[in-house]
């Protein structure tokens, strides 16, 4: 239902009711449910506390389906340089958190309030410490410019539903952290938000004096994905990545920067690309759902909204048991035309790695960009 037929459907509905009421209070019976009804559509504010709240929540949730890699020192580096980063964003307060999650797979993920994860299949297929800061500095501009929160804030449904949450607003936050769990697993973000993570990306990456390496990085992974049709991996939403080259080639066409910092990104980063064809991904059937290929919330989804797309709230927090599965079949390439970089298994340790860094080690960090 669109803003203004709500709108409509309120309006006979409350000049039915005025017909048999006094007149006297018809008018301001009229202005005020009028203006209920606008406020359906005004009040899903998500403050930044909030914001954490759900971050913290979609990052736990990648956590449990990728894994966590168990090296301090690879957390501390990706730390370092996403730090330097974020201190040149439009919220340098937020607590960033850097994470390498345990897969072949190439991908990164931006949960709100800072949490920013790349997989150790990207780092293999990075290349220098520029085309990191490239991704990072991509993922930085998600959250940076709150393109899932305000994505869920923009959506009917949820201003519909923010008066009539069972369980009040500790119930809508979570319900919009599976939102926005949803969103950034898929790459779900539109095309304005994608080129302006771009954008944000190659400014913060030049503005620490690094080469403008992300196009780089991204004509060697479309090299890796060249014969294949599905949707794969980082990146994979719209606009389609050759146009998304083209624009970051324009973006850095005058940089004067010129810093790649190869051997220190050499020198750190250990892994090593595993072939798209040999990458090991979660099958069809995993954790007894055989012959299933949507999760069990999306299926519900489908069911309650079977007319919407993009976001809802029909997709409620999932129990333990159901989270395992849906992460475990959501991820399948079988029916759902998911590349190998998207349905790649994950390792079996969620916990996170301390890697704290402080404003000294990033001022010493930032000397070496040169």
């Amino acid at each position: 239902m669109t803003k203004d037929h709500f709108m409509r459907t309120v309006a006979a509905g409350v000049a039915v009711l005025a017909l048999s009421s006094p007149a006297y209070a018809q008018f301001g019976g009229i202005s005020g449910a009028l203006k209920k009804a606008q406020q359906q559509f005004e009040e899903v504010v998500v403050s930044e506390a909030e914001e954490r709240q759900i971050g913290e929540d979609v990052s736990a949730k990648i956590r449990e389906r990728f894994g966590v890699v168990q090296d301090q020192a690879i957390h501390k580096y990706v730390s370092l340089v996403g730090t330097a980063l974020a201190q040149q964003s439009d919220r340098p307060q937020l607590a960033w958190t850097f994470i390498v999650l345990d897969t072949d797979g190439v991908n990164a993920f931006a949960s709100p309030g800072g949490f920013v994860h790349i997989t150790r299949g990207a780092l293999g297929l990075i290349a220098n410490e520029a085309e990191l800061a490239g991704v990072l500095g991509h993922e930085i501009g998600h959250v940076a410019r709150k393109h899932a929160v305000n994505a869920i804030q923009k959506n009917k449904v949820v201003a519909t539903g923010v008066n009539q949450a069972a369980g009040g607003r500790s119930a809508l936050t979570e319900r919009m952290a599976n939102q926005a769990y949803a969103m950034v697993l898929e790459n779900n973000f539109d095309r304005s938000d994608e080129l302006d993570a771009d954008r944000v990306g190659v400014q913060l990456a030049q503005k620490l004096g690094y080469a403008p390496a992300l196009a780089q990085f991204l004509t060697r992974l479309a090299g890796r994905n060249k014969d294949r049709a599905e949707r794969n991996g980082l990146f994979a939403s719209h606009p389609e990545t050759n146009e998304r080259i083209a624009r970051i080639q324009q973006l850095g066409a005058a940089a004067k920067t010129t810093a790649l910092v190869e051997p220190r990104y050499k020198s750190t980063v250990k892994y090593e690309a595993t072939a798209i064809t040999s990458i090991a991904v979660v099958t069809e059937g995993s954790a007894g759902l055989a012959g299933s290929s949507k999760a069990p919330a999306q299926e519900e989804a489908k069911k309650e909204e079977p007319k919407k797309r993009g976001f809802g709230l029909s997709v409620l927090k999932p129990t333990a048991s159901q989270e395992k599965q849906s992460t475990q079949v959501s991820a399948s390439g079988g029916a759902r035309g998911l590349g190998a970089d998207r349905a790649a298994k994950g390792g079996s340790n969620p916990a996170p790695v301390n890697a704290s860094v402080t404003p000294a080690e990033v001022a010493a960090f930032r000397k070496g960009i040169v």
